[in-house]
This record gives C-alpha cells, structure tokens and sequence, in this order.
C-alpha cells in the first residue's frame, strides 16, 4: 500500500474519529458533566481510532505497544494545533474564529508522519530466556 492510500485513509478514520467523538459526547451529555462527557468520548474515540488506524489505515496488528504509545499522536496534534493558533493569532494577526481550522490542517501531516512511525515500527525482539544450567552435583562418598 503507497504512502498516499494510507495518508487517505488516515484522513478518512479522522472524520470517523471526529463523528464518532462528537456523537459520544452529545450522548454523554445526557447523563454526564460537559467536562466528564468530553473526556470519556475522547478516550472512547481515541481507542476506536487505534484500531481503525491500525486495521484500515496501516493494516497492522495492533499491539499493547502501540495501543500504549497511539496517544502521542493526540499529544502531537495538539502540540501543532495550539502553536499554530498562537502563531496565527498572536504573531500574524490571523482572526481567531478560522485559526484553529487552518492550524488543524497544519497538524494533519505531522500527525500521520507520528501515527505511521508508532503503527508501523517493528516490534521489538523478544529473547527466550535460555534456562540455567543446572550445578553440578558432587557426588558423595
């Protein structure tokens, strides 16, 4: 698979992520705080997007490894998004209301280069323990 069907791709469990966050957040709202609502959609989302990514994107096993690193791509979007929008605002006088829309569009390259290189990173080797040798017995007189 070339590195634009998986970039399309990326992009597609994206939008998924984003409809199934919102969803979730709307149906969490019934019952929950904003706050605790946002919080368990994102984390929901956020494991349903793994395996998307891992199955559909990248066609990769997924692994407690990478399940445990995915969210350095969350990490990554934001760290990109929240630097763009300051940028954009504060040093380029960009308005406030679009900023984060082009920031977000700014982030989605750096955070599928992220998402590729946790999904796709060769497991580590794993060595069998080679069992002890057993003492020599002496034997007794």
């Amino acid at each position: 698979m070339t590195v634009q069907v998986q970039m399309v791709r990326f992009a597609l469990v994206g939008v998924v992520n984003t409809g199934t966050y919102y969803g979730l957040y709307l149906a969490l709202l019934t019952w929950l705080p904003y706050v605790a609502a946002h919080v368990v959609a994102f984390a929901l989302s956020m494991v349903g997007s793994f395996f998307l990514t891992s199955y559909f994107t990248y066609r990769t096993r997924p692994t407690w490894r990478k399940f445990l690193l995915f969210p350095l791509t969350n990490a990554a979007n934001f760290v990109v998004t929240t630097s763009g929008v300051y940028l954009l605002v504060d040093v380029l006088h960009f308005g406030s209301r679009y900023a984060p829309l082009i920031a977000a569009g700014a982030a989605i390259p750096i955070t599928f280069v992220v998402s590729r290189t946790i999904m796709l990173r060769p497991e580590p080797v794993r060595r069998e323990r080679e069992p002890k040798p057993e003492p020599e017995r002496v034997p007794q007189a």
